[in-house]
């Protein structure tokens, strides 16, 4: 059974995920940004406490549609920008519209709509704060990080 949670940015998110789930005596297959599958089906019951244990921490458990698949897209921009050294090589518009199905205008204006940001502002704040990070936590100068980093 596939949930999906919203606010899952962090390695950290995925680790008190994985705690609240070890708790409920619930078995995951899969703890991953902002989606979570487990072995079995929960009830109504335990769908509520493990909302509200999630609560608790700044996550919720999502069930709209819209909901789902903007969290989706935060998770893979979060994911390339912040979690992986990868620089992919196409742009993210096409990266975006493979990976979810959907036509990019489809998701650039749903994303613009709900968030009141476009994904390529979000992608260049995500950006920034990683050469924010690279730049007090690496020893690497700053045209380094702009020539090997950021070459999208």
């Amino acid at each position: 059974m596939k949930i999906f949670i919203k606010n899952m940015v962090s390695n950290r998110c995925k680790i008190i995920v994985k705690d609240i789930l070890r708790e409920l005596d619930l078995h995951f297959i899969v703890v991953d940004f902002g989606e979570v599958e487990i072995m079995e089906n929960i009830s109504t019951e335990q769908r509520e406490i493990l909302n509200y244990k999630l609560l608790e921490c700044g996550l919720e458990i999502m069930d709209d549609k819209k909901s789902i698949l903007i969290e989706k897209i935060k998770s893979i921009i979060i994911n390339l920008i912040l979690h992986t050294e990868e620089n992919i090589k196409v742009n993210f518009s096409c990266y975006l519209s493979e990976k979810l199905n959907h036509n990019y205008t489809y998701l650039a204006n749903l994303f613009s709509e709900v968030q009141g940001i476009t994904i390529e502002h979000y992608i260049i704040n995500h950006k920034v704060e990683k050469i924010k990070e690279m730049m007090i936590y690496s020893d690497l100068t700053i045209t380094e990080i702009a020539q090997n980093q950021w070459k999208n």
